[in-house]
């Protein structure tokens, strides 16, 4: 992708605060989620006996084909009986995230949930970071069109200095949830003074996609239908819930997503990575081998029968941007292979040793500095290669998407 044109107008990032859905109970442990994509069935199974009225029963819908009007039904039912409550006027929610990140870091995220504007590919205001793989699956769009609401927010990063500051003073609480050593804290505001400086804050830079790039693009879908359907362009389908916190190095965490590769033998595999590293023996990684490869600037192929680290050869990757997912995909763009992604590094091992895949390459964390770098050139980097951690729960806000 080529460096955006710097004669040509930028639209400023649309960002606006909405009448939010919130849950009534002050347990909000019991009834908030994490997103969708990160659960699985034993997840959902969890979630589900913690509460009868978990989000999942509405952002998860299981059954047969009826299952997103069930969804739609049990929103509905919710809000009649009040378990789910409609706020009495327009807010933001402050939703700041504390823990300490796995190098030991304590990290403070301050950002703020709102409806930020949806826009074309390439129209500016909102930026993706990375390519996005395709999605086949329609789940979300058809669980939007039966609910007619943004459940699960898209995470954004402003490039506009200054938003942590806004976000210092407390709001009015709402709720605290402690989950897995992270403190997820909301809090409403609705001061319109506070509401504007927000407002014009985010308006003054672009903003980010980090998290959510499937999400976002399902929203321009959902609008684009709306559109057709009503001629309109100020309906709230122009928007989508988002939280977004300014982008700075200490609040945020960014891990790795490590390759696995298939449909190709190890030998065959190793051969190609030859050409730009030089593969050397090694010990099954661990934890100590990442921080390793943070230092002295190396990967790992890891098969069944053996692990090698793999140093870039001197001048390889000249001309090529210092991401590893970059150098892998440059590497291999000629060998035919299959390629997933898996976080974390002991279930990327346990992918190699169960056979899902004939290996891993385990890959280094994007800086943060790098993410900023890219997005002012207007570039694109691989797919998967960013993991912000922690995931943002669902549940604390659902945003209506009817008039």
């Amino acid at each position: 992708m080529t460096v955006r044109d710097p004669w040509k107008p930028c639209p400023v990032p649309r960002f606006e605060p909405f009448t939010a859905i919130r849950y009534a109970t002050d347990d909000l442990a019991a009834v908030v989620a994490p997103p969708y994509d990160v659960l699985s069935g034993a997840d959902v199974d969890a979630l589900e006996a913690r509460s009868a009225h978990n989000i999942v029963r509405i952002d998860v819908p299981r059954g047969g084909e009826d299952r997103y009007d069930v969804a739609a039904k049990t929103m509905h039912a919710w809000l009649d009986e009040g378990i789910l409550v409609v706020d009495p006027e327009p807010s933001f929610t402050v939703y700041r995230m504390r823990f300490t990140d796995s190098a030991g870091t304590r990290r403070d995220i301050a950002g703020v949930l709102g409806a930020l504007g949806v826009v074309d590919l390439e129209a500016g205001g909102v930026l993706p970071h990375e390519r996005t793989t395709p999605e086949a699956s329609t789940d979300r769009l058809e669980l939007t069109r039966a609910t007619v609401s943004n459940l699960s927010p898209v995470w954004g990063l402003s490039l506009a200095a200054g938003l942590t500051e806004l976000l210092a003073e407390p709001g009015e609480a709402v709720g605290t949830v402690t989950d897995e050593g992270v403190v997820h804290v909301v809090e409403r505001v609705t001061d319109p003074r506070r509401i504007a400086a927000i407002r014009d804050r985010l308006a003054a830079d672009d903003v980010l996609i980090a998290d959510g790039h499937h999400r976002y693009s399902v929203s321009r879908s959902y609008r684009d239908e709306i559109r057709e359907a009503t001629g309109r362009t100020d309906t709230p389908a122009e928007l989508t819930l988002a939280f977004v916190n300014e982008l700075v190095e200490e609040q945020l965490s960014v891990e790795a997503i490590h390759r696995l590769y298939s449909d190709i033998e190890v030998p065959e595999l190793a051969a190609a990575l030859a050409r730009s590293f030089e593969l050397i023996p090694t010990d099954r990684p661990s934890s100590d081998t990442l921080a390793a490869m943070a230092t002295e600037e190396f990967l790992v192929l890891v098969s069944r029968d053996g692990c090698w680290r793999l140093q870039p050869k001197p001048g390889r990757f000249d001309g090529v941007r210092a991401l590893d997912g970059g150098w892998l995909e440059t590497t291999l763009a000629d060998v035919p292979l299959t390629v997933t992604y898996q976080h974390g590094l002991d279930e990327t091992l346990a992918e190699v040793t169960i056979g899902s895949a004939s290996a891993a390459v385990l890959i280094r964390p994007v800086s943060v500095a790098e993410i900023e770098r890219t997005a002012r050139e207007g570039l694109l980097m691989p797919p998967k290669s960013t993991f912000f951690t922690p995931k943002l729960k669902t549940g604390f806000v659902i945003r209506s998407l009817s008039d």
